[in-house]
């Protein structure tokens, strides 16, 4: 008995979709209502879950197809009854059942061996991409050793090896994507592979070089291969980097670093350059395609999709930060020797936020559908930029958190951004949002709102400026300061008074242990 898969209803005035991603193959057994595809339309996204209980017998529709409303999709036969065919298979799982049926011989070989399997990626992400391997294969590996890193639309996760012995296999290559059950290698404990791939299978069929050993600068070490993929990428050579990994072996973060360092570094004084090489005719030999990270692209979909759906507009004013700066450094020798943390900016403006939150609520509100939702608390997003894109860690419960413990919060989150570490919960849940453009030097921006947020505050370069005081001259350290908004949820009034209680209490912290 089978049982038939088709397209659910899309909803009003929609009647196609686009078959985006299939989360089983034939033969698979699944649930009822077990999550067996996904449907793109113009609009959303819709599941599709399974009528019944038994084994996918046949993938009618596959992927990139476009199906009409009620279009059949794929067929359900109970346990045992599973057809051998497919009307239509996909090319890449085709692909991906020849790799495992490659792959049973090495898992049933070796009594010791063990599968490193796709970790945990969080709530409805369903696939990642496989970045970096750290191993090659032929490579001993300690239990709890990161192996590889993965990288989804939201967060990198690291792969531990789930037992000691030898990386004997890797059964899906960097660029890979492989959904959240997939095996990505195998391990054997016998202490030595038997017989090490040499070469693996892409995504595609073709096939992947195992990362070779490279030289190093230290000997006999060898580097980790992500090491050696980044100095490539960045044109710096070993020497010039301190390697932290066990005998002087460089690892990831370690060229980062350098990276970072040299950045840094001053300007050498100008010298006579020598001669431009001539321009290549063909500027496409010039050119260097590289394809978006999975976290470049999401970000990407979220700014334009916050630009179509929320109403988005500015509001500037300024703020003297005479009286911040007095205050902290008066107090930040004493408050880094108790709390162990340094006094920065961004408490102040965090406090001063929340403060201003509680007059104007609209402003860490948000709309679903017809009703505007009000927050009685304030989940406060810290915008951080990484080198893999930007990221907005969430500090909950910011407006009932004293200066150290939004200090020690920060510093926490933006060292785990900055590493990767981050997981999807951290970066879930905010109100309101605080991006600090001033410590890359901007003087004037108007930030884009973190959907479904409706306010952004923007933070810009303190400057000393001259300015009327009293009839008089002086010059005060200023900085401007921005306010996007939803004009759908709040209005010009909110929005004003909101910056004018946020300049209020910089320019006089007082009013913040006052709560004026």
């Amino acid at each position: 008995m089978t049982t038939e898969v088709r397209v659910p209803t899309l909803g009003e005035s929609v009647t196609e979709a686009t078959v985006a991603t299939w989360f089983k193959k034939p033969g698979d057994s699944v649930a009822v209502d077990e999550m067996l595809c996904e449907l793109e339309t113009d609009k959303v996204t819709v599941e599709v879950p399974s009528p019944a209980s038994g084994k996918l017998a046949d993938i009618v529709a596959a992927e990139g197809e476009t199906v009409g409303v009620d279009a059949l999709l794929a067929t359900i036969a109970e346990a045992g009854e599973a057809g051998a065919e497919t009307v239509e298979e996909r090319p890449s799982q085709k692909a991906k059942d020849t790799k495992e049926a490659k792959d049973e011989p090495a898992k049933s070989a070796g009594g010791g061996s063990t599968d490193v399997m796709v970790p945990t990626l969080g709530e409805s992400v369903t696939e990642a991409t496989v970045s970096t391997w750290f191993k090659a294969v032929g490579d001993t590996v300690a239990q709890d050793e990161m192996l590889c890193e993965l990288e989804t639309d939201k967060v990198s996760v690291e792969v531990p090896s789930p037992a000691a012995g030898v990386l004997a296999e890797i059964t899906a290559a960097e660029g890979t994507t492989v959904s959240a059950s997939a095996k990505l290698g195998v391990i054997s404990g016998s202490g030595a592979s038997s017989a090490p791939k040499v070469q693996e299978e892409g995504a595609n069929g073709e096939a992947y070089a195992a990362p070779a050993p490279g030289a190093s600068n230290r000997g006999d070490v060898e580097n980790a291969p992500a090491a050696k993929k980044a100095m490539a990428e960045a044109g710096i050579s070993a020497d010039k980097v301190t390697g932290s990994g066990r005998d002087g072996r460089i690892m990831k973060e370690d060229v980062q670093k350098a990276i970072a360092s040299a950045s840094a570094a001053p300007a050498a004084s100008s010298a006579p350059t020598a001669p431009r090489a001539p321009v290549p005719a063909d500027d496409a030999a010039r050119e260097e395609r590289v394809k978006m990270t999975r976290l470049r692209q999401t970000i990407a979909r979220r700014l334009k999709d916050a630009q179509n759906t929320a109403a988005i507009l500015t509001t500037y004013n300024e703020v003297d930060m005479t009286e911040v700066m007095a205050l902290r450094n008066e107090y930040k020798d004493l408050f880094e020797k108790k709390h162990g943390v340094r006094l920065g900016f961004m408490s102040f403006f965090t406090k001063a936020c929340c403060h201003a939150l509680r007059e104007v609520p609209e402003v860490n509100a948000e709309i679903d559908g017809t009703d505007i939702v009000y927050k009685n608390f304030v989940h406060m997003g810290i915008a951080a930029g990484t080198p893999q894109g930007l990221v907005v860690p969430v500090i909950r419960d910011a407006d009932s958190m004293s200066f150290a413990e939004i200090e020690k919060a920060i510093n926490e989150k933006g060292k785990r951004a900055r590493d990767g570490k981050l997981s999807m919960a951290e970066m879930q849940g905010g109100t309101f949002t605080i991006s600090n453009g001033g410590v890359y030097g901007s003087l004037m921006s108007s930030p884009i709102l973190n959907p479904p947020q409706s306010g952004i505050l923007g933070m810009h370069k303190i400057q000393d400026r001259p300015m009327a005081i009293n009839g008089k001259v002086e010059i005060r350290p200023m900085m401007y300061l921005a306010l996007s908004y939803d004009h759908r949820i709040v209005d010009g009034k909110g929005a004003v008074t909101f910056l004018v209680r946020v300049k209020e209490a910089l320019e006089d912290p007082r009013r913040l242990l006052m709560d004026l």
